[in-house]
């Protein structure tokens, strides 16, 4: 893919001057630095794990792309690389601006491994989407007043070049930060605004189960994907990702942050990187192929039924709403039997919206235990 650089004319020059010479045949791809630091940390235009130095913490910005008044979008990088060889593993963070537990992870992971006993290197990304953040919203919010933002993560892999604002955002990420810096990939989200999810793992393929195994969530759910998320489009490339739902949006869940510690450890001590053996001491998830949305007939205020993790029967009720005098107008009940797997924690519901989401094994459901036949789209 072709990749956009900020640096040309006489400041491309300086910095390529300003750079030792080697005599040998120089790399393809090595880390770009702009030349600047903010904040004490190096600021980059391209990741390049390989030249960073071992048994090390690197601690990075990378220059995206510009905003609306010629200043950098800049997202945190932090680079753990073992004083071991080892494979690569990214996790990232906060594609959604409303979506938090993610980055606690990702913090508490990359403060507390030790360089020095870590084979192989974590890349860690806490915050992908920054306008997004800033204004606690779902989209990639660029606008002067934090609306009318596109779904980051429906756009992967971007383009860099030639597309939107958001496009051009997701290319760059995509390109100069995932690929070549990841042999596989965690990418962690909570419900949206309004809802809550258990410990919820999405795996398409048998290597993404396996991961999602060593997660020991909640939940697995078998799922061909969505095409433009960052696992359904890292797993085509030959990178075996996951998506890791944590809870509930716009808020740190100690208990869920260190749930997902756990698992993220486990994967590392399946993949070699640290030593000791997996803690499985949390329950064996539900595993679920088909997900059912029961929403709502009518506007007015829900009153859910359930919990998550509950089993539901066929024509059970899982809600009711109430109009503003509080008299029960509508009652949501199951189409079919199920396993709770989100529920709206907002009582003000809309017609048609979604106010519990079940889960199901089903035999003849588009994906096996092993995986799902397409990747890529769903």
């Amino acid at each position: 893919m072709a990749r956009s650089h900020f640096f040309t004319g006489l400041a491309g020059l300086l910095l390529f001057t300003s750079l030792p010479l080697v005599t040998s045949t120089p790399t393809i791809a090595a880390t770009v630095y702009t030349g600047d630091r903010l904040d004490g940390a190096a600021v980059i235009d391209k990741l390049d794990v390989s030249d960073l130095p071992a048994g090390q913490v690197t601690k990075l910005w990378f220059r995206v792309t510009d905003n609306a008044i010629g200043q950098g979008w800049y997202v945190p990088v932090v680079v753990v690389k073992g004083a071991k060889p080892g494979p690569k593993m990214l996790i990232t963070a906060g594609i959604h601006g409303d979506e938090l537990n993610g980055i606690s992870v990702v913090q508490h992971l990359a403060q507390t491994l030790d360089p020095k006993t870590l084979s192989g290197t974590l890349v860690a990304v806490p915050g992908l989407n920054t306008p997004g953040l800033m204004h606690s919203t779902r989209g990639f919010t660029s606008d002067e007043i934090g609306t009318n933002g596109e779904n980051l993560n429906r756009i992967m892999p971007g383009n860099a070049d030639n597309g939107g604002p958001a496009s051009r955002f997701a290319g760059r990420l995509w390109s100069n930060i995932f690929i070549g810096n990841a042999d596989f990939a965690i990418d962690l989200h909570t419900q949206s605004r309004g809802g809550a999810y258990p410990g919820y793992v999405f795996a398409q393929t048998a290597e993404a189960r396996q991961i999602a195994d060593w997660l020991r969530p909640d939940v697995i759910g078998m799922d061909a994907g969505i095409e433009g998320t960052v696992e359904n489009m890292l797993n085509p490339a030959g990178i075996p990702a996951v998506t890791y739902e944590l809870g509930a949006p716009e808020k740190f869940d100690t208990p869920m942050i260190e749930r997902a510690l756990r698992g993220i450890r486990n994967v590392m001590i399946g993949k070699g990187m640290l030593a000791g053996k997996a803690d499985l001491s949390d329950p064996a998830p539900f595993v679920g192929n088909v997900v059912t949305d029961l929403a709502s007939p009518r506007g007015g205020w829900a009153e859910i039924k359930v919990k998550l993790g509950d089993d539901v029967k066929a024509g059970q009720a899982v809600a009711v709403i109430r109009n503003p005098f509080g008299e029960e107008i509508a009652t949501v009940t199951a189409k079919t039997a199920g396993h709770v797997l989100s529920i709206n924690i907002d009582p003000r519901t809309e017609p048609g919206d979604m106010v519990v989401r079940l889960i199901a094994w089903s035999d003849s459901g588009v994906c096996s235990q092993a995986g799902c036949p397409d990747t890529s789209h769903k």
